[in-house]
């Protein structure tokens, strides 16, 4: 554990005025093809016009939720903060059966402890998490995400919100076009 001063990097990209704020369940199937647009809506809409961040909206039916929505929040702690969290939320999305039970209550997982999976997400992603995860007081940004979520309505992952408004009208499976278009509308 370290008592260290730390500071969360806050997963926002881009700077333009228009937001779009996307609450993730990192292990849910759905939210990995949502995160896996971003760059490409970014891209596209331009970083001078839109602003995205990622809300983390751990749900308690995806087992490992809050031990991987922990180490991609303590990751933003470390050197690099957001780009070093992105880096955690790619190998999750990129190895999710590696977080997840099947069909939420079982498989190969169910013999898998916490530090397994932090191990994991640490050999997939390069990423020393470890020392980060055991911040004492980490919770309170994990707090944060959740309060946020939940004033705001939020109950599913992925949800979209574009200028503070939910929109149920955005799904992961829209094309970045459409995504923009909405953004920039």
């Amino acid at each position: 554990m370290t008592d260290a001063p730390w500071h969360a990097d806050p997963l926002t990209w881009g700077t333009g005025p228009h937001l779009f704020e996307v609450f993730l369940e990192p292990t849910d199937p759905y939210s990995a093809k949502a995160f896996g647009k971003l760059d490409a809506l970014l891209a596209r809409a331009g970083a001078d016009r839109i602003t995205i961040k990622i809300r983390l909206q751990s749900q308690p039916w995806h087992m490992y939720s809050g031990v991987v929505v922990r180490c991609i929040l303590a990751a933003s702690t470390l050197a690099g903060g957001k780009e070093t969290a992105k880096t955690v939320i790619a190998a999750v999305a990129a190895h999710r059966e590696e977080f997840e039970f099947t069909h939420h209550a079982g498989g190969p997982n169910m013999d898998v402890t916490p530090n397994t999976i932090i191990e994991r997400l640490e050999g997939y992603s390069g990423v020393q998490l470890k020392a980060a995860f055991a911040i004492p007081d980490l919770d309170r940004e994990i707090k944060w995400h959740c309060r946020y979520a939940r004033q705001n309505g939020i109950h599913v992952s992925p949800t979209f919100m574009i200028d503070g408004i939910v929109r149920p009208d955005v799904s992961s499976g829209d094309d970045v076009s459409a995504w923009a278009a909405k953004l920039l509308a």
